[in-house]
Parts: C-alpha cells; structure tokens; sequence
C-alpha cells in the first residue's frame, strides 16, 4: 500500500481504469489494492457510474468498505443506491459502526431502518446504540470496536488476544481495563505490555489513573481532553462508569473541522449555508434571518445620520469620513470577536480570567485608536486642509476603536454566560453596532465643534 506523488498519480490512475474498462480483474485488483486509501477514494470519485459497477463487481465488500468510508456523505448517500443489497449489507457489516451512524443519521427513517433490518443483529444493535445518544455527544461519536482486558490477565494473554481481536479494533495502542461488572478501572498501552515479562499481569502494569469522558459530554469537550492530554484515544463510560465505547484521534479531528465550520458560519451570519454543496435556495434560506435582523439595524443607522442632518448640511465634507469611522470600527470589532471565541473554545479565556482578557482588549483598541488618529491628523490636513477636521475624525476613531474592541469582547462572554454559543455573536452583529456606535460618537463630537469648522 503506497501514497502516489502527484506526478505519478494521473498515469497510473489511468492504468487502473484501462485494467477496469478491459475488464483485466486480476490486475485491477493488483493495482488498485496496492493504492492508499486516500488515492483509492480518490480515484474511485473520478469514475463514471458504469465504470463503478466494475469496481463492485471486482471488489469484496470488505475491501470496498474502506472506499464508501472515506467518501463524502453525498457521495455516499449516491453511491448506496448502486450497491445490491446483499452487496451493501455485507459492506456496512464489515464497517466500523461510528462510521454507519454517521451516515445514517442523515437518511431518512425508513431507508436506515432497511439497512440496519439487512445487517448482522450484533452490528446492527452497535449502531442503534450510537444512534440512540443525542447527536454532538461522545456517544454519538464512539465507536464500539475496542479491546478491553482483565487486571487478572498476564502480558502473554493479551498479546495473544490482539492477534485474534485486534484486527477488527478500531485502535490497540491503548488497551482499557474493566472488572467483572466492565466497569472502567484502569489503562494500560501496548508499549508497556510489549516490555513487560510475559507472566505478568496487568495489573502491575497498568494505570489506574483513567481520563474518561461519559457518553452525554459535549464532542467539543471530548475533543479539547484529547487535545489536552496528547490521547490517541478516549474511553467513553456510562453515569455508572461501565466502559461502552472509545473515541479516537481520527473522530476528534472530524470534531475540530466540524465545530470550526460551525463557528465560521456563525461569525460570518452564514450557519448551515458555508457548504457549497448546498442549493443556493437553501443557502438563502439559512442566511436571511441575519441579512433581514441586520437589515433593520441598517435602519437605526440611517436613524443616526438623519439625526445630525443639520450637522451634515453645515460641513457636508463630514461624509466623506462616515465610510471610514464605520468601517474601521467594524473591522477592529469582529477582529476582537474572532479573538474571544477563539479564546473561549480554546479554554485560554478561562486561565487568563475576565479583566484580564477586556485590558487586554481595550489596550489594544486604544493603541490601534491612537496609530490611525495620528496618521489622520497628518493625512487630512494635506489633503482637505482643515486642522480641525483632521482632529474631530482622529478623536472620533481613537475612541470608535477603543470602544469596538470592548464591544468584540463583551458581547460573546455575555452570550457564553447565557449557555450560548458565543460564535453566535456573528460578525455583521458586532460590525453594525460598532457602526452605529461609530456614528453617534463621530457625529456627537462633529456637532458640539461645529463652530470652529
């Protein structure tokens, strides 16, 4: 099995298809089994329908198993309907069960309960089980496929039990510890039973300080223990502490990729909408509460500037800075934003404390206030020839700034406080109330100097 560079890739992509449409079977399956994983999803994803029938035909539905894993859920929900249905239960049978949770879930409820009605019974109920736990939870994401061992067992026992069982595990570098209630008592790792003399027993062996996550802990949470603590993987333990299933690194990283697309969709208004997969109907739909919330914002806007007409109309040159005071405050506030959910999902927020996090803040709009203040006071007078002007929009900005970055802060640890997801506090939120602080802030000292312009 071997990993193609890209300059290989295309020839002997096309190889593999020749041996496919010469019907070669011998040599496909030489070639194509030698591939990566990797390259064989790939080149699976670049095949004709009428090719892929090949493919079924030519491959067991163990070795295709690992193909349909690695598709995207799309292409799996397309590519199921190709399999022959005894084809396809054999597939799923010899899938990790996580895997075929995942997928589905997505179905709807008859076509899964076909699927699962066509697989083994034990592999069927492992699945029901995933999907039994609510959905972004480590049960949801377990998997069933570990090895647990006795205290009781010597290093020679287990050894000899990984060669039968290991592999159908979806990982043997941690081996977990349960009593005769399999309840969760210890961890021991292959490298310590591998040196280990072959008459002893685990027990002296292992650890039992076990990091363990109950099946309803936030996948997020689980994700950041792993993360912490350098895991390969996790034990997942019922309220009662009885060990049920195992998370492992490969589920966290699809965890980390899929809480980061959440959290940009929801800074961005877009939440549901950044797959670009998805309709464009759907993603109008998804993204329209904001576009229309933000919208009547836009409105209290236009309030603000109606306000100071009389100003607008005295110096009209003061509009030509409105762009600017709005701009600059939105760009300093979702910049913050971004800082402070990242600060929040990382748990840095947490060490560092709250005032420490908003000095720290407004420090730095005070200091970004006072860079852009400077240049302006240079910049205006060259270019409008105005003293005063150039010290109203510096005045105004400094403070705009200094005040947009608290806002940045503030507003996700106030949401965080209420259980929220602080990504909810989306950028075009804290843009447009930067904004119309921005404004009156702008317009306030605009007026109250009026007479000297």
């Amino acid at each position: 099995m071997k990993r193609l560079n890209e300059e290989d890739r295309k020839s002997y992509f096309e190889r593999i298809v020749n041996t496919l449409t010469t019907e070669n079977i011998e040599d496909f399956r030489d070639t194509f089994l030698e591939l990566h994983p990797t390259d064989q999803v790939e080149l699976f994803q670049s095949l004709e329908k009428e090719t892929r029938a090949l493919v079924y035909h030519y491959l067991a539905a163990d070795e295709f198993a690992e193909v349909f894993q690695g598709l995207e859920l799309e292409e799996q929900q397309m590519i199921v309907f190709e399999l022959d249905e005894i084809y396809a239960a054999d597939m799923f049978n010899e899938m990790h069960a996580d895997d075929i949770a995942d997928f589905l879930s997505e179905l709807n409820e008859p076509h899964a309960k076909a699927i699962l009605a066509a697989m083994n019974k034990e592999e069927a109920d492992d699945v029901k089980e995933l999907l039994s736990y609510e959905p972004e939870t480590a049960g949801a994401i377990m998997t069933k496929e570990f090895i647990s061992i006795r205290a009781t067992d010597t290093a020679a026992e287990v050894i000899e039990h990984l060669r039968q069982e290991g592999p159908d595990a979806e990982t043997i570098y941690y081996l977990y510890v349960v009593d005769a209630k399999d309840k969760l008592v210890g961890v021991v790792s292959l490298r310590d039973l591998i040196i280990a003399p072959t008459d002893e027993q685990v027990e002296n062996v292992m650890s039992t300080r076990v990091v363990s996550v109950e099946a309803n802990t936030d996948q997020e949470e689980v994700a950041n223990i792993i993360r912490d603590y350098d895991f390969l993987a996790a034990p997942v333990v019922s309220s009662t502490n009885e060990l049920i299933g195992i998370i492992t690194v490969d589920d966290v990283i699809d965890v980390i990729e899929e809480e980061t697309t959440e959290d940009v969709g929801e800074i961005s208004a877009a939440r549901g909408a950044t797959d670009v997969n998805v309709s464009s109907f759907t993603a109008a739909r998804k993204r329209a509460p904001w576009i229309i919330l933000l919208m009547f914002f836009g409105l209290i806007t236009a309030e603000v500037i109606g306000q100071f007409e009389e100003t607008l109309e005295a110096i009209v040159l003061l509009a030509v800075f409105i762009p600017l005071i709005m701009d600059s405050a939105g760009n300093t506030g979702t910049q913050s934003l971004a800082v402070m959910v990242r600060s929040l999902a990382t748990g840095s927020f947490e060490k560092k404390g709250l005032w420490h996090t908003i000095k720290r803040e407004f420090g730095t709009g005070v200091m970004l206030g006072l860079f852009c203040a400077i240049v302006l006071v240079i910049v205006i007078p060259f270019l409008y020839g105005s003293y005063m002007l150039a010290l109203i929009v510096g005045v105004s900005l400094f403070l705009t700034l200094s005040i947009a970055t608290t806002v940045g802060t503030i507003v996700p640890i106030i949401i965080t406080k209420l259980k929220l997801d602080p990504a909810i506090a989306s950028g075009p939120f804290i843009t447009t109330v930067n904004d119309i602080l921005g404004l009156l802030i702008y317009f306030s000292i605009a007026t109250s100097l009026l007479q000297y312009l």
